[in-house]
């Protein structure tokens, strides 16, 4: 199988268009995509810390209603200090093929920007405090980097505390 050119250019995706159509600044990251190898696997072919490099989740709470939460890599989500936080009962990932359904992109290649469906996000606070992350571009193997900013001003992303170390 031929490597991938790390400048090559990766055609559009829902995420990239939102973000062109907004005007955001963002550099495109192709790498090679390995199954169940996460985020670790991308920065380490990227060269970039694992803190940096952003998780898109879709989970849903006690009334199966989806939402995003962003959140390090090198990071679990704390569902029970997550649902306290946003005044659910409680959250739960979603199954693969529901997640893919709610975002429209495939578990492993989901972006929070340009969903099929408008859903909360919820973004860990410390997340912000990053001059840039990784993110998801929309494609297995496709890593947008930006300011984080950009998800509380486009996504209008909630600030959150529910960060465990992995």
């Amino acid at each position: 199988m031929a490597k991938k050119d790390k400048n090559a250019h990766v055609s559009e995706t829902p995420a990239t268009q939102m973000l062109k159509a907004h005007k955001v600044e963002f550099s495109e990251h192709p790498y090679e995509y390995v199954e169940h190898g996460g985020t670790e696997e991308s920065a380490k072919q990227l060269g970039l810390t694992e803190h940096m490099v952003v998780k898109t989740l879709v989970m849903q709470d006690q009334d199966a209603k989806p939402l995003i939460v962003l959140m390090h890599g090198d990071c679990k989500v704390s569902t029970k200090n997550l649902a306290r936080q946003i005044g659910a009962k409680s959250v739960e990932p979603c199954k693969p093929e529901v997640a893919n359904r709610h975002s429209g992109y495939l578990v492993g290649g989901t972006s929070p920007f340009g969903t099929k469906r408008d859903m909360p996000v919820y973004i860990e606070d410390t997340i912000l405090e990053l001059p840039r992350i990784a993110i998801n571009g929309g494609r297995r193997g496709y890593l947008l980097q930006l300011a984080p900013e950009v998800c509380t001003r486009l996504l209008n992303a909630q600030p959150v505390h529910c960060a465990l170390a992995e």
